[in-house]
């Protein structure tokens, strides 16, 4: 079997981007697949094939990142055809092939609808995919909550419990470093066991100031005292505006100002026109999930993360 990246060819490159995407696991369009080619986040060398002796493409795995990006972030789809006896071994080669040319191995996102668990067929089609990718090294599981946003849902008024201003980059880095602590994110309490609180807060501060969004929306919130309580960084993706990053200190948890930031978030992105902002939390994070279930985000999939633990 051929493993293999696309060209910049054309009949190449659209041999591979035809590739059906069928099978209960949501995966993108040829057009979709096109669109993001047009923007630079999906390219020729990270879209790759498995392929028989004959030349028949038998599987396919597709890498995404931004614009600006040196390598991907992120596998984005999986595909293995129905005709394959053992799914898992040709995705894993594929991907195994797909991580020597990067030099590194992106996660592995699979979003899913709510209750994938219940539907047989689904839940198969998750199995091999999971056991490939634990194949490859990408062993660390994180089930994320992708929520939702629309002008339907309305904003709350604001209610003098916290002031927001804008910071300097200390100031930001300081939150950053003191809202890690305690966390029940699960990537936060991972990177924490990786690297101590100062280095994570940089690599955050660096990551939100890369996205699309602008440094000048991110705020500090104060309680009117002036003693910090939390952060708000608006942000957002190619597609949509985002939630980005925001919490409160640990010595203010439990007192319900998580609603009062998230609201300044939402109502700062409708202020702007937002039609659509997207948000996620994991699954195990209850009293995040609860804070966008009260304001009003709808969980619109579950998102499967799989990575590589020393990442």
């Amino acid at each position: 079997m051929l493993f293999r990246a696309a060209t910049a060819d054309p009949a190449d490159l659209d041999r591979a981007v035809a590739y059906p995407a069928d099978g209960p696991v949501p995966a993108l369009t040829a057009e979709k697949i096109r669109e993001e080619l047009a923007g630079n986040r999906i390219r020729p060398e990270w879209i790759w094939t498995a392929e028989d002796e004959g030349g028949r493409i038998l599987a396919r795995a597709l890498w995404w990142g931004r614009a600006d990006s040196g390598q991907p972030i992120a596998l984005d789809c999986l595909q293995v055809g129905a005709s394959v006896a053992d799914p898992a071994a040709v995705a894993a080669g594929l991907l195994d092939a797909g991580h020597g040319a990067f030099g590194e191995r992106p996660g592995y996102n699979i979003s899913l609808p709510r209750g994938w668990r219940d539907v047989p067929e689904l839940a198969a089609a998750v199995a091999w995919r999971r056991e490939a990718a634990h194949l490859t090294g990408l062993t660390r599981e994180i089930e994320r909550l992708r929520y939702e946003w629309t002008p339907a849902a309305g904003t709350a008024r604001p209610t003098g419990r916290l002031v927001f201003r804008e910071g300097t980059d200390e100031e930001m880095l300081d939150a950053f470093v003191r809202l890690s602590r305690g966390s029940l994110d699960l990537a936060t309490r991972h990177e924490l066991e990786l690297m101590d609180a100062e280095q994570l807060a940089r690599e955050d501060f660096d990551f939100y100031r890369d996205c699309p969004g602008e440094r000048s929306w991110w705020r500090l919130a104060h309680l009117p005292d002036g003693r910090l309580a939390g952060l708000a960084v608006p942000s957002a993706t190619p597609y949509h505006r985002n939630v980005g990053y925001l919490g409160v200190v640990p010595e203010q948890r439990g007192r319900g100002l998580i609603d009062e930031i998230l609201a300044e978030i939402t109502r700062f992105h409708a202020a702007a026109g937002a039609e659509r902002i997207t948000a996620t939390t994991d699954t195990v994070n209850l009293p995040m999930a609860a804070a966008f279930d009260r304001a009003g985000y709808e969980v619109t999939e579950i998102r499967l993360v799989l990575e590589d633990p020393a990442r």
